[in-house]
């Protein structure tokens, strides 16, 4: 099965699926997702799977039925697996080569298609997991991929593996492929009650043996900022600069937890976009805490900063707003905790130390919690993923693959054994 499921790899990688952040309404935001969509479909249905389908924004959704005998299969949940197909509009995803570094012995890895790009053991402390095993890389001119067709190909080998080996009862999967996820907009047409599952999971996250469980809560603060514009030669005691005030703003976020001196369990304010002119400026401004109160207090931060910028200003008026953007994962996935549980359960018995993570960032499981799917996010054994460094061993894809096929052979038993 690591063979099949590295060919699959290999062929989803060389396939630009790249999306884009400037696409306006076009949904997916680029045509080109689609093409590996398609095919997904076509493969899907030669495996067998009658209902492979793809709908007019380009969501593959695809059913795995349970073969348990009827008056068992109603008491087990319907299990989903997520992955999306697009990559990062921030690396090129076009004609991305594939190389397999094999047994690998150590130390830094010098990708062939560029030299200056180094996956260096410093920096990767994960590789020393790895001595012995083979590494995929790109060639260092592009992103590799993983993110997410690793999980895609593991979530198309789990699929096979069920159906190459009917004597192993469970009950009946449902998967999704979906486009725009790294611009955000994964789920923003993903039919929820259509999908028909009890439970899912995103196939999306990095080091090998991770289940996270939470996300960062976000908001964005945009503060608009209305000064008074006059000819420069003649503006002494009545011009007010917008752009000035904007600087006092920002200098006065200098003091507070920020991307750059956080990590972990640690939220911050993110100044990110500043427009304008003299007359008005627009300040964005990311507000992100694991937790409730620290985003309250944050906001109060930001509400208290502009109010003293006003009055170091006169005569500008400063307007703040704030706008949710999504909550953290962890408050609906803790109402159902088998979610969790058993998706650690999973990784134990492949072997590997299991391991809860937080994100920060967000992720589509996070929307589709709060739609009522609860949705942990499970590794794929991919690292660095949105750089040309990126790098995943065959080994941590195979762990991924088998922690699959034990969650679903969990859900399966564990749901049967409650009813006894």
């Amino acid at each position: 099965m690591q063979n099949k499921m590295l060919e699959r790899f290999f062929w989803y990688v060389k396939m630009d699926t790249q999306s884009s952040e400037d696409a306006g309404d076009n949904y997916p935001s680029t045509e080109k997702q689609k093409e590996l969509s398609g095919l997904l479909v076509e493969e899907l249905k030669g495996m067998g799977i009658k209902d492979a389908e793809m709908d007019r924004y380009g969501y593959v959704t695809a059913t795995l039925p349970g073969n348990l005998p009827s008056d068992q299969l109603d008491r087990v949940p319907v299990i989903g697996f997520l992955a999306h197909v697009d990559t990062s509009p921030e690396v090129s995803g076009k004609n991305v080569l594939p190389v397999v570094h094999s047994h690998y012995q150590g130390g830094d890895i010098v990708l062939p298609g560029d030299k200056t790009q180094v996956i260096t053991e410093k920096d990767n402390p994960e590789l020393k997991k790895y001595i012995g095993s083979d590494i995929v890389t790109s060639d260092g001119t592009t992103l590799l991929g993983a993110d997410n067709k690793a999980g895609i190909a593991e979530i198309m080998t789990m699929l096979e593996y069920f159906l190459h080996h009917p004597e192993i009862k469970h009950g009946t999967v449902r998967v999704a492929f979906t486009p725009d996820e790294e611009v955000g907009m994964g789920t923003r047409y993903f039919d929820v009650k259509k999908f028909g599952a009890d439970f899912a999971y995103t196939v999306d996250g990095e080091k090998a043996g991770e289940i996270e469980n939470e996300t960062f809560n976000a908001a964005t603060a945009v503060y608009t900022i209305r000064g008074v514009n006059l000819h420069p030669g003649y503006a002494k005691g009545r011009m007010v600069n917008a752009i000035r005030a904007a600087g006092e703003l920002i200098k006065s976020l200098e003091a507070d937890p920020s991307p750059e001196t956080t990590e972990k369990k640690e939220g911050y304010l993110h100044p990110y976009v500043l427009q304008g002119g003299v007359e008005e400026v627009t300040l964005k401004v990311l507000i992100r805490d694991f937790e409730e109160k620290g985003m309250d207090e944050k906001a109060d931060r930001l509400e208290l900063l502009g109010k003293q910028t006003a009055q170091k200003f006169p005569g500008a008026d400063i307007e703040l707003k704030i706008t949710q953007s999504y909550r953290n994962m962890r408050y609906k996935l803790d109402e159902a905790p088998r979610a969790v549980e058993y998706a650690l359960e999973a990784v134990k018995k492949t072997g590997l130390n299991p391991r809860l993570h937080s994100i920060r960032g967000g992720t589509d499981g996070a929307r589709l919690c709060y739609e009522g799917l609860p949705t942990p996010n499970i590794f794929t054994g991919g690292m660095n993923f949105h750089s040309k460094l990126e790098w995943i061993p065959v080994e941590a894809m195979d762990r991924a693959l088998q922690t699959l096929i034990n969650l679903v052979q969990i859900w399966t038993e564990r749901s049967l054994d409650k009813e006894k």
